[in-house]
């Protein structure tokens, strides 16, 4: 029952996060808190040196002129969504100063967690049953790696598998971010979706990647991990491994309905030749568990030659099955741990890898981050210095494939890699080189 003018008034003295908080609370409030006379003095104050600031009195700052023009001319809320885009283009600003320093080993940013917590970025599930309720699914637990972070969820509240048809997963940051507050859970928020994913039909239309006495384990690209408990079909967590590469773009610069879609390679000018194939090219591959990691290892001067394209695929031989003094130990047993509230439990067979390939001038050509699994092969090696079962991971998606070949070596009780090998899309390098392969 309060006049319009009276709550106009209460509204000017509000901070930004107030204003936007407050409009949420009917259509009244929201219209009186876009009002652009407020926001443009929020957003002329913002804009100010602070030395001006610091001389001006309150009583001097109410009486600034705000120019007709500026006001009546513009549309309601014109001046909130000038002064959020400016705020968060600040935040944008200082993000890119972070991931500009590269690590000479992965060629990549090697201050991401930092990013990650000045940009106040989180991340949620959101699972959509077929009658189309939402279940939103915030609480999870990080792992950082070299080059990704892993996120887990568990609840007991799940929907029953039966009736879940979409899983979303978004990046969540502060709509209007404070460098030097933490974030304010409560606080305005935007979404950015990452991926969506297809859980209809899970355990048919997706890869069994392992399972214990508890749970089994089903993937899903990109980076999809889904537990499911054996005894009541039913969720028991979800993981997702996010590589750094895609991490900020897509957790950041996407909307709530459209992923981030990066803009296309500009090649430079270079010796590449169709009739001679890839050179210069460079990999950081890290295998882990969650918690440990079995291996991590840079490779330089990767190449491929024109006898090396078939089927469609460019291959790079990083460990040859001939060459024994570059092949890998892995150290520990492998194995993908879990946890809800309740149980814990391990995987074995199964780890995340995480793979960044570079291009000649150390640009990121193809990097992804995700859950795999080892089958047994053959129960004997014809390798003359092996004795030992043979194991294959196997790992695919539209930009390329891995093939990695390992032996359990039960004196010592570790498995070597002896062969991997990377088969990269010919469709993928015409598009990065514009060139025809």
């Amino acid at each position: 029952s309060m006049p319009p003018e009276i709550l106009l008034k209460i509204f000017s003295y509000l901070d930004a996060l107030s204003l936007l908080s407050v409009g949420c609370v009917n259509k009244l409030f929201y219209d009186l808190a876009n009002d652009n006379g407020i926001w443009l003095k929020i957003y002329s104050s913002c804009l100010q040196p602070k030395k001006t600031i610091w001389k001006m009195k309150s009583e001097q700052t109410e009486a600034v002129p705000l120019g007709y023009a500026a006001l009546h001319d513009k549309k309601p809320g014109y001046w909130k969504k000038e002064y959020i885009l400016k705020q968060t283009a600040a935040v944008k600003t200082r993000l890119m100063q972070l991931v500009k320093p590269l690590d000479p080993y992965t060629g990549l940013p090697f201050k991401n967690k930092e990013a990650v917590k000045v940009s106040g970025l989180s991340w949620i599930i959101v699972l959509k049953d077929k009658n189309g309720k939402e279940h939103v699914i915030e609480k999870a637990k990080l792992s950082f790696k070299d080059t990704s972070v892993t996120i887990l969820w568990y609840s007991t509240n799940w929907p029953c598998l039966d009736v879940v048809s979409t899983l979303k997963l978004f990046g969540v940051t502060p709509l209007l971010p404070d460098l030097n507050k933490p974030p304010n859970k409560n606080g305005p928020h935007r979404r950015s979706l990452i991926a969506e994913y297809h859980l209809a039909n899970l355990t048919e239309g997706s890869i069994a990647v392992g399972v214990d006495n508890l749970v089994q384990l089903f993937s899903l690209n990109p980076g999809l991990l889904v537990g499911i408990w054996k005894e009541k079909n039913e969720i028991a967590f979800v993981m997702v491994s996010l590589h750094y590469h895609q991490l900020l773009e897509r957790s950041i610069l996407g909307s709530a309905t459209v992923q981030y879609a990066p803009p296309p390679n500009k090649p430079v000018l270079d010796d590449i030749d169709p009739e001679y194939g890839l050179h210069g090219y460079s990999l950081h591959l890290d295998m882990h568990g969650r918690s440990c990691t079995y291996l991590c290892g840079t490779f330089k001067n990767l190449f491929c030659r024109k006898g090396d394209i078939a089927n469609g695929y460019l291959r790079l031989t990083v460990v040859s099955l001939k060459n024994y003094r570059k092949h890998l130990p892995l150290t520990g047993t492998l194995g993908l741990s879990w946890e809800t509230d309740v149980f814990k439990g391990n995987v074995k067979d199964c780890y995340v890898m995480n793979l960044t390939l570079l291009d000649e001038i150390g640009k990121p050509f193809w990097c992804f981050s995700a859950p795999v699994y080892m089958e047994l092969s053959s129960k004997t090696s014809g390798l003359y210095d092996y004795m030992g079962h043979i194991y294959t991971t196997d790992y695919a998606d539209s930009e390329g494939k891995v093939h990695v070949k390992l032996i359990w070596l039960e004196e010592t009780k570790e498995y070597v890699i002896v062969s991997l090998v990377l088969y990269v899309s010919t469709k993928k390098v015409n598009n990065w080189y514009g060139t025809t392969y």
